[in-house]
This record gives C-alpha cells, sequence and structure tokens, in this order.
C-alpha cells in the first residue's frame, strides 16, 4: 500500500510539474531569435553574458537570459560582469522569482539560441514597433562585447517569413584573447 501511495503522489506531482512547465509557454509565435557560438573560456573572470530585448528608447523590455552566476549576486564582487544588464534590469531590486526566470547556468561550448515571443517581462504582448535585441558579454574581467541588432516587429511585408537586422558589435578593454568567447551572431525577426 505505501509503495502505491508514493507511486500515485510521484505521478501527481510530476503531472503538475509538466503543466506548470506547458504554462509558461508562451500562446504566442516568436518574434525574434538570436543565435550565436559560445565557446566556454578557461580563464577566470570570464563566460558571463546576457540577451535581452529593449524598446527604441533603450528601455529593458524582457531578458531572455542571464547567467545564473552574476544574476545570484556575482555582479556585487565583480561589478564588471554584464554591467550593463545588470543595470537596465535593476538587479538590485529584483526578486529571487525574478532572477530565476531570466537566468541559468552557463552553458556548454555549442551553439545557443534564444528566442523572444514578442512580451515584455509581465508576459504582456509587445506592441508593433522598434526594438533592439541586445547581447552583452563579459569576455574576462574588464574586457566587455556589446551586440545590438535593431529590428521592428509586426513590419515584415507580404510574403516574407523571416528578417535578419544587421548585427552591431563593439569591443570594450585591451584583451583580444578571449574575443571567441561570442562569435556567429545572426538574429532573425519574424513577425
Amino acid at each position: 500500500m505505501k509503495k502505491f501511495l508514493l507511486i500515485f503522489i510521484l505521478s501527481v506531482f510530476t503531472l503538475s510539474c509538466t503543466s506548470a512547465q506547458q504554462q509558461q509557454v508562451s500562446q504566442y509565435p516568436a518574434a525574434a531569435e538570436i543565435t550565436f557560438t559560445f565557446t566556454r573560456q578557461t580563464r577566470s573572470a570570464s563566460n558571463q553574458y546576457a540577451v535581452w530585448i529593449e524598446n527604441a528608447q533603450g528601455q529593458h523590455v524582457k531578458t531572455l537570459y542571464a547567467t545564473r552566476w552574476t544574476a545570484a549576486g556575482g555582479f556585487r564582487s565583480r561589478p564588471s560582469s554584464i554591467p550593463i544588464w545588470v543595470k537596465i534590469f535593476n538587479l538590485i531590486n529584483a526578486s529571487r522569482d525574478q532572477i530565476d526566470a531570466v537566468s541559468s547556468p552557463t552553458p556548454r561550448t555549442g551553439t545557443v539560441t534564444y528566442t523572444w515571443d514578442g512580451t515584455d517581462a509581465r508576459g504582456v504582448l509587445a506592441a508593433n514597433g522598434s526594438y533592439v535585441l541586445v547581447l552583452e558579454g563579459t569576455l574576462r574581467w574588464e574586457n566587455q562585447v556589446l551586440y545590438r541588432a535593431p529590428f521592428s516587429l509586426g513590419q515584415l511585408t507580404s510574403g516574407q517569413s523571416a528578417s535578419t537586422p544587421h548585427v552591431s558589435v563593439q569591443y570594450t578593454g585591451d584583451s583580444t584573447a578571449e574575443r571567441s568567447m561570442i562569435g556567429g551572431v545572426v538574429v532573425k525577426v519574424m513577425r
């Protein structure tokens, strides 16, 4: 009887977890996505990055991903870790739930993709208009990289399934050794 009860409880728990995960999936089709190659660095003070959407006024709309170490408090001991995102996300005042919703451990070396469903941080559908997809990386200590891809949501022409906006890149700091951490950045806009 105990074994049956344990199996029943685990089944209910699994179903409720699956249901909760399914509720987090957006009801909206993808609006934009960013794909790039991430190569983990072996030196300290590296491997930190964040991906987010800003509106045309430079205000945070939604974070798609941030490395857990920085988001969970690492920015306090290392202020040079993805500082633009820390400021625009207002990380110092973010709740644990807000941080958990956008952060995960640093991925392994490989191709990564992050998709924006067109909603803001509260889950409200964003209006058509101008946005910027931003990728900030801390390559090592104060050596940073910032990718920006301005795009217009809702501006695809008839018969066009996706557009590829121009991605600009800016490096700060004097080291070039870690620039391979993030490369091959491609942004696609689907609506």
